[in-house]
């Protein structure tokens, strides 16, 4: 997914061996993931199809959040409302589908998406228009949402028809695969993949990576910094839903620890906050790991307070990780074009 320049007149690898290097880190994640599972089947013989529900109900929706901040991050921003528009759908949701049917909740919830790409649409052209950092109008927003989730529902109720809460915890085709996995890749490959293999995947990638050069070449730069919010917005609102699916109630401050854990996801995933570079497979798999983590520690018998302090240990070497990389590939680079200098 990531664009790679090329010196002139540079020897071309095999398409394997390029492959793996411009994904190493997402692909890093994979092994990550089958890591922790490994782990996690290691401490808990007897791991199956309920404990595989529970992990995928309870990392929906980070999944959605982590794919959130993913699109604005991409196009060179990033976004602090996340948590609190999460929490905007969840109560919306919660308070307008009880005792509703699921036809009505179905149109409900698609109601609910449309107006979560509308509120980050409202980000990013109050971002574009002010010439305010991203960050600080982001967090500013960020009370604003949550403001409104309060005025919604003051305290946690609502509720969802059965039918509906089973699209993430229900078994269509077996119980080793719940239908939250269904449902989170059919959302994201019907909204995600059109954009990735389109002119509006290319603009966001380049304006993330450089405005500049993007300007440059026809790119217009604001509309797409707004669609990168909207998409935020958009995948923010079914990270909403996917709380009312795994609660069966609305919370108007539930969304508020997935803000970081998504900025956290995407970090995990390969995503560089820089802009323009990652994909929104490596922080979905990095969202089930920093789901998966909490609940082995659990199970290994660790202080949940530990338990957390490792999390964020992990988190920071990983950090470190992608921030020393790009140091060591170019001191790399330069020491093999460094002329050789023989003795004579």
């Amino acid at each position: 997914m990531n664009a790679a320049v090329e010196a002139p007149g540079a020897p071309r690898g095999p398409n394997i061996t390029r492959f793996l290097r411009r994904n190493a880190w997402t692909l890093g994640t994979y092994v990550l993931f089958l890591a922790t599972l490994g782990f996690t089947i290691a401490i808990h013989p007897t791991y199956g199809p309920y404990e595989v529900r529970s992990l995928v109900v309870g990392a929906l929706p980070l999944a959605f959040c982590a794919v959130a901040q993913t699109c604005v991050v991409l196009g060179g921003g990033i976004d602090l409302s996340i948590g609190a528009m999460m929490a905007v759908a969840n109560v919306l949701a919660a308070h307008y589908m009880l005792g509703r049917d699921f036809q009505t909740s179905l149109l409900i919830a698609l109601l609910v998406l449309m107006g979560g790409a509308l509120a980050g649409s409202l980000n990013g052209l109050i971002a574009l228009r002010t010439r305010v950092p991203d960050i600080v109008v982001t967090l500013a927003m960020s009370f604003v949402w949550g403001g409104v989730a309060l005025l919604i529902l003051p305290k946690p109720g609502g509720g969802a028809p059965d039918k509906f809460l089973e699209l993430a915890s229900g078994n269509l085709v077996t119980p080793w695969v719940p239908n939250g996995i269904i449902l989170l890749v059919l959302v994201v490959a019907a909204v995600w993949i059109p954009i990735r293999l389109s002119r509006l995947g290319l603009a966001l990638y380049a304006v993330g990576s450089d405005r500049t050069a993007a300007f440059r070449r026809g790119v217009r730069i604001g509309p797409t910094r707004v669609l990168s919010y909207a998409l935020g917005g958009f995948f923010a609102a079914c990270g909403g839903l996917a709380l009312l699916m795994s609660t069966g109630i609305g919370s108007p401050l539930a969304g508020t620890i997935y803000t970081l854990s998504g900025v956290s996801a995407i970090v995990l995933g390969g995503v560089s906050l820089a802009g323009g570079k990652g994909g929104v497979t490596g922080p979905i798999f990095a969202a089930f790991v920093l789901t998966q983590v909490p609940a082995d520690l659990i199970l290994s018998g660790t202080d949940p307070n530990l338990g957390q302090v490792i999390q964020g240990c992990l988190i920071v070497l990983v950090v470190m990780a992608g921030g020393l990389a790009p140091l060591l590939r170019r001191r790399v680079a330069r020491i093999q074009d460094e002329p050789v200098v023989s003795a004579g």
